[in-house]
Parts: C-alpha cells; sequence; structure tokens
C-alpha cells in the first residue's frame, strides 16, 4: 500500500498543476503505519483491468500497483439502490487509498480511485470536499450548468465545494484517481 501511495504522489508531482500541488501539501507522512482494512469487492470491478490497460504512459507504475493491490482493497458504493438510477451500482465503485477509511491513515486528504464501467453516466452530484480527479481515460464530464465535455486522459479536473459535477463514459471504462481536501472526508456526496 506504502508502494501504491508514494507511486500516486510521484504521479501527481510529475503534474506541475499549482491546485494540485496544494493538495499535495496535505499529504501524510510515510512513516505513518498502514491500518488494515476489511477488502470488499463491486461489480464493476471487471472493467479494473481494461481501465488499466488504456491508461497513460506515465501512470503505469500508479495502475500496476493498483490492479495487484485491488483484491486487497475496501471497493465501496456512496449510494443506495433507491438513489441510484437503475443498473448504476453494478458500473459504480471506488475505493479510498489515504484518508479516514483507507489503509493509509490521514485526517486532512482522501485520496482514492474511482471506477466507472462503459456506458454510464455517474449522475451529477456534490458534496461538501474539494476536489481533484485525474482520469487515467478520455471520459465526458460535466460542471455547474455548463455543457457535457470531452476531458482527455491526465487532465486534472477541479471541482470548488460543493459544485455539481457528473462524468459519463462511452464504450471504455473510466478509472480515475481523486483528491478530496475540506469539508466532511467521510461525508456522502448528494445526487444533484
Amino acid at each position: 500500500m506504502e508502494h501504491l501511495a508514494a507511486a500516486v504522489a510521484n504521479l501527481l508531482r510529475d503534474l506541475g498543476d499549482a491546485t494540485v500541488d496544494r493538495f499535495l501539501a496535505r499529504w501524510p507522512e510515510p512513516a505513518l503505519p498502514v491500518r488494515p482494512v476489511e477488502p470488499s469487492s463491486l461489480p464493476v470491478l471487471r472493467s479494473l483491468a481494461p481501465a488499466c490497460a488504456e491508461g497513460p504512459p506515465a501512470a503505469a507504475p500508479v495502475l500496476a500497483r493498483l490492479l495487484a493491490l485491488a483484491p486487497a482493497l475496501a471497493w465501496r458504493q456512496t449510494y443506495g439502490a433507491t438513489e441510484a438510477p437503475p443498473g448504476f451500482l453494478d458500473r459504480y465503485g471506488w475505493t479510498e487509498l489515504i484518508g479516514l477509511r483507507g489503509p493509509v491513515p490521514a485526517t486532512q486528504l482522501a485520496v482514492g480511485f474511482l471506477l466507472l464501467g462503459p456506458h454510464t453516466t455517474y449522475p451529477p452530484h456534490r458534496h461538501a470536499a474539494e476536489e481533484i480527479y485525474l482520469p487515467f481515460a478520455p471520459a465526458s464530464w460535466q460542471r455547474g450548468a455548463e455543457p457535457w465535455r470531452d476531458r482527455p486522459a491526465g487532465s486534472p479536473i477541479h471541482h470548488a465545494p460543493w459544485q455539481r459535477h457528473g462524468m459519463r463514459t462511452a464504450g471504455s471504462p473510466l478509472l480515475a484517481l481523486y483528491l478530496w481536501c475540506g469539508g466532511e472526508l467521510a461525508a456522502r456526496s448528494r445526487f444533484g
């Protein structure tokens, strides 16, 4: 887990993005002990290997480690069956690597991976935490009332606290690194 966290930090530092650097300032000390997490799986994990195979070369160290460690991670969903659109939960999941619930403890930052299957729309949602996504594959993203826009792999996407945003995939899955800071890091996102 520590090697995956270090690979993620290196990838983010190499971006040279001022907003990403502000999040990196909250990165936990590498000497912190890793805590055990109860592994869990989700149907969307069938899309993980194809998503990792499509990742950009700069992300290869992160993607290889994530693929190897995926069975040992706690894959979760924020929403229940009555809240989510039909079929969404079969094609959606996330895992936290660093934060309040992840194997690498941190109180000021949450870092993890979002996985969406092909032909999936993650409906517009919002949350208290400020957020950055780093997609490892192209996908369409929407922010506020703006139209959907195609975003390339490796392009950081920033969302302010409570800013409405959504994403959707076409024929390929989406794997994206996420970083949260500020607000309640364990608070749920809300549709709408």
